[in-house]
């Protein structure tokens, strides 16, 4: 590699390698070459990845995968992201072969490599990248303060609001991620230190636009979430999506349109209401699924439905009601596995989206201008359920999801509302309105543009030197 060279690492995980290679074809825009490090673990079901690797170097040739060796099947670790962590060591070697790079982009998750690195070549701008929400990052910025406050777990406090600077709303403790819900494992604690860490870096990377979370960023700014510390420099470079319209299908592999798309072309516009629910939180029990079907076909809506067992093909005969499928004809198609999510928000005939508050997925849902009904499940969806329900206001709470069985009733009721509703129509045009405003921070002159200007001359320069222009940025992302 010559020239400007950025090496970014992410997690090998969709939800955090889509986000960052979307940001590496941003960086090829600029004139930079990017590598991307993948390491995995043969303890995991890698063919998704290597697939996706493999669909995304044929139509990004440019872009540089660099395979790390896999620590020795040997060593254990208590977590998955342990699993990841235990990479620093091939990290360092990659980079002491390879003197090229002008900076270092990091999956937050690998926080630890930060020191690692300082000391090995002090003079490497090493970045992280939150692939998440401004909100998020300000709660989680907060919490090794706000651990020195409370003396209980957050799974102790049931439903007791947190307050955390810049987030819209009190976050109720039942809705902090799992893996921090226990103060005494390890996994709190090292998130803890996690996000200690973050401010340290030469600059934070996030997946979003100042119009969309203003109070995060600004609380972020005054140094609220860091009290007495220093913060790095926040570049909001969002919505980042898939940018040329070529999504990965799973299992067929085929560049053919999809046939829920051709579907789609036959129904009215803004009339289905869509649902799916994430590469990893919508293989749901047969329970659920039949829970789901009764409630889409006696509200009576269009809908496009993705179901995921706990296989890669379902029997949908098997596990939808009994001539389900004969009496929804028309107006209701149910895809097995997998449908590419971005491409149908975009249809002109989608106007409603239940989904499991994936960040990704609530992106492109903003970038569609589609409104969306909120069921999370794991992960930080649930804050993110707090923010697109109580302060973007772009979506609906599902009734139910915290009890673990949603009802059909309470699937009928909501969908119905977002469809029919004054109240669901109000929030429909608001989500027209929030991807003007999306599309307008990318544009030229735009403040994810301007962030990416400003990223870019922090990531090549040492500080003298011209301000970079930034040729066709994202000049496709729009069509």
């Amino acid at each position: 590699m010559g020239g400007n060279e950025i090496v970014l690492f992410p997690v090998a995980a969709m939800g955090h390698l889509n986000p960052m290679v979307e940001l590496g074809k941003l960086f090829l825009r600029q004139g930079l070459s990017v590598t991307i490090l993948i390491l995995q673990f043969p303890k995991f079901d890698n063919k998704p990845i290597n697939s996706y690797i493999d669909t995304v170097s044929a139509a990004n040739p440019a872009l540089s995968f660099h395979r790390l060796s896999s620590p020795p099947s040997t060593v254990e670790a208590p977590t998955f992201i342990h699993h990841f962590r235990l990479a620093i060591p091939q990290l360092q070697d990659y980079l002491s072969c390879n003197s090229s790079a002008t900076a270092l982009v990091l999956d937050f998750f690998f926080d630890d490599a930060i020191d690692v690195i300082n000391k090995m070549n002090p003079r490497l701008p090493c970045y992280f990248f939150f692939a998440t929400s401004a909100s998020n990052l300000a709660a989680f910025l907060y919490l090794p303060f706000l651990h020195k406050e409370l003396t209980v777990s957050f799974k102790d406090l049931g439903d007791t609001p947190v307050n955390f600077p810049g987030f819209p709303s009190p976050i109720p403790a039942f809705d902090m991620p799992i893996r921090i819900s226990d103060r005494s494992s390890e996994a709190y604690k090292s998130v803890i230190v996690q996000f200690d860490r973050l401010p340290k870096s030469s600059g934070i990377i996030v997946n979003s636009f100042r119009a969309l979370e203003p109070k995060a960023l600004a609380a972020i700014a005054a140094g609220l979430c860091t009290p007495g510390r220093t913060m790095a420099p926040i570049y909001c470079v969002g919505p980042i999506t898939s940018m040329d319209g070529q999504e990965h299908n799973e299992t067929a592999g085929s560049e053919r349109r999809h046939y829920s798309l051709t579907w789609l072309d036959g129904q009215p516009r803004g009339s289905v209401v869509f649902l799916c629910f994430g590469s990893m939180g919508g293989a749901f029990p047969e329970a659920q699924i039949l829970e789901i079907a009764e409630g889409l076909e006696r509200s009576g809506q269009r809908f496009l439905w993705v179901v995921r067992g706990s296989l890669p093909e379902v029997d949908l005969e098997a596990v939808l009601p009994e001539g389900f499928g004969e009496r929804t004809k028309g107006r209701g198609l149910v895809v097995n596995w997998w449908a590419p999510q971005a491409s149908v928000l975009g249809h002109a005939a989608v106007g409603g989206f239940v989904t499991h508050c994936g960040w990704n997925s609530a992106l492109e849902s903003i970038v569609a201008g589609v409104a969306m009904i909120a069921w999370p499940m794991y992960a930080e969806q649930r804050m993110n359920r707090v923010f697109l329900v109580e302060e973007a206001k772009i979506a609906a709470e599902m009734p139910g999801y915290r009890d673990g069985l949603v009802r059909s009733y309470e699937v009928e009721e909501k969908v119905r509302w977002l469809m029919e509703s004054s109240g669901g129509k109000e929030m429909r045009a608001r989500a027209a309105a929030v991807r003007e405003r999306a599309k307008a921070a990318m544009q030229e002159g735009g403040s994810s543009y301007e962030d990416m200007v400003k990223m870019v001359y922090s990531l090549t320069t040492a500080g003298g030197g011209e301000r970079p222009t930034v040729d066709h940025l994202l000049s496709s992302t729009w069509g």
